[in-house]
């Protein structure tokens, strides 16, 4: 992947710059914390890309560690992130996101400069912990505070996180590859200071955005609630399939891109091909959002997701290639599917990302992404483990539809369960008011029946301020309002957004 990527330096520049003009005047229209966030993200990806790729190398080749040894440095960074994503959002919520955010990017930048002076494995151990752990405190308190910045453009937000990431992940492989051929230390040196950079530039121009506290009682508390929502535990699991599928274009479509090409560098290839094709998000997500937008959509971008790996199921059992005349083909067949899986998590992944804190309150959203992250973090790891295993069995019993076949049983699945879950109206509706007799009722809670409307029209006697606005707002354009009858069976027999 490196190599490719150096190689057609000159492509993916030209891409990036394209991809960046856009994406930069659509940040314009969003405030000045959220666009803040949107170029943090695009460094820590640059940081993070610059380095990692190259690790087990660097500790396999220059360090001489074993295989296990290398597994294990790799595992205790994961187990780390994945052990803190929930103390992450749970210390966004009670703290702010803006202070764990920076604490995140410091811990980062601490793990880093370890990598660049430590040789012994104690501290190359501690560097990977310490890596893991920033993950942990920074993703979960990132997603909250766009979340709550972004009001009701929560999709666009997250598309151009979307954006910014990929941009930052295919500037810091170019980089990393260039970096390596004198040095790791240099690699790691320069990923330490992107995030020290990003440290002290969060530090002084971040807004705080304090968490009200004062509705809750405890931790615990917070956590039992979240684990309590079956709705959220359900689309959580449901969702699992994404992050297995997705996980691929680490995995399973560069080794299915080399067989087909015989070339080492073809992942590069279906690399660049995703960022041409990011420069699209925008246009897609503003697309969707005419239409319907939030759950509506994820079940079809997981179906595309799927249905990404069925191109190559064409080639998957041919040998060697024979010349260009049957690389182009090959390569054409791979560039379809890896264009389906990135077309279907373009999609799917902002609409998934919106609609996770509209499943509790507002003031437990980096609670329910830290728990979210939870689940895709071991589903990343289990999926990848269950892949390379049949990739295994594929070639031992010579059956290399296998993983195939596998990849797209996991995006159709979770598609079949996420397109359940919208049929049922178990996943949370857009926060639109609805006028009845005077009183305001959310149109994103889940509906119960009469009972809960006979529930609602026994509240506090009297609107508030606030609530007279919005109610008076809802009546433009309209001459009178329904009866509360006709009101409950028009809510009953409208689909959800």
């Amino acid at each position: 992947m490196p190599t490719s990527v150096q190689g057609d330096s000159s492509r993916l520049c030209e891409l990036n710059a394209g991809t960046r003009m856009k994406a930069f005047r659509v940040t314009r229209e969003f405030p000045l914390a959220l666009r803040l966030l949107l170029i943090n993200q695009f460094g820590i990806d640059i940081g993070f890309y610059i380095l990692v790729p190259f690790l087990a190398a660097y500790l396999g080749q220059e360090l001489g560690m074993s295989d296990a040894l290398v597994g294990l440095v790799l595992g205790v960074r994961n187990l780390g992130q994945q052990g803190l994503f929930l103390l992450g959002g749970s210390a966004a919520d009670r703290l702010g996101p803006r202070a764990v955010i920076i604490a995140g990017c410091a811990l980062r930048t601490l793990g880093f400069s370890l990598f660049a002076f430590g040789t012994t494995l104690p501290v190359v151990l501690g560097a990977s912990l310490l890596n893991g752990l920033a993950a942990g405190l920074f993703y979960p308190s990132a997603r909250a505070y766009v979340a709550l910045e972004a009001g009701d453009r929560k999709a666009e937000a997250f598309a151009l996180l979307n954006v910014y990431a990929t941009i930052g992940s295919l500037i810091g492989l170019l980089l990393g590859s260039v970096l390596i051929r004198a040095d790791f230390r240099i690699c790691a040196v320069a990923a330490a200071v992107v995030y020290a950079l990003l440290t002290v530039a969060q530090a002084m121009v971040i807004p705080e955005r304090p968490a009200p506290a004062a509705d809750r009682s405890t931790v615990l508390g917070d956590w039992l609630e979240v684990f309590g929502n079956r709705r959220f535990l359900l689309f959580s699991l449901a969702t699992t399939g994404m992050f297995t599928v997705e996980n691929q274009l680490c995995l399973l479509l560069p080794a299915g891109a080399k067989q087909a090409s015989g070339w080492e560098g073809a992942a590069g290839v279906l690399l660049g091909a995703g960022a041409a094709v990011n420069l699209f998000q925008m246009p897609i997500t503003r697309a969707l959002e005419r239409h319907g937008g939030g759950s509506r959509w994820v079940g079809g971008g997981l179906v595309l997701m799927g249905l990404g790996f069925v191109p190559p199921l064409l080639i998957c059992a041919d040998g060697p290639p024979d010349g260009l005349r049957e690389v182009v083909p090959r390569m054409t067949i791979m560039l379809i599917g890896s264009l389906l899986l990135f077309v279907g998590t373009m999609i799917a992944h902002p609409a998934v990302l919106e609609m996770i804190p509209r499943f509790g309150r507002e003031t437990l959203a980096g609670t329910y992404f830290g728990l979210f992250y939870v689940f895709a973090g071991l589903t990343a790891a289990g999926g990848n483990a269950v892949v390379g295993w049949t990739m295994d069995m594929g070639k031992q019993y010579e059956c290399p539809w296998l993983p195939w076949i596998g990849c797209v049983a996991f995006g159709l699945s979770s598609a079949l369960a996420v397109t359940l879950l919208y049929r049922t109206r178990l996943l949370p509706d857009r926060p639109e008011v609805s006028a009845v007799e005077g009183t305001v009722i959310p149109s994103g809670l889940p509906e119960r029946g009469g009972a809960v409307a006979a529930e609602a029209s026994s509240g506090p006697a009297g609107p508030t301020a606030g609530s007279v606005g919005r109610w008076e707002a809802g009546l433009l354009g309209r001459t009178r309002l329904p009866s509360p009858g006709r009101a409950t069976d028009e809510a009953r027999e409208k689909p959800p957004r």
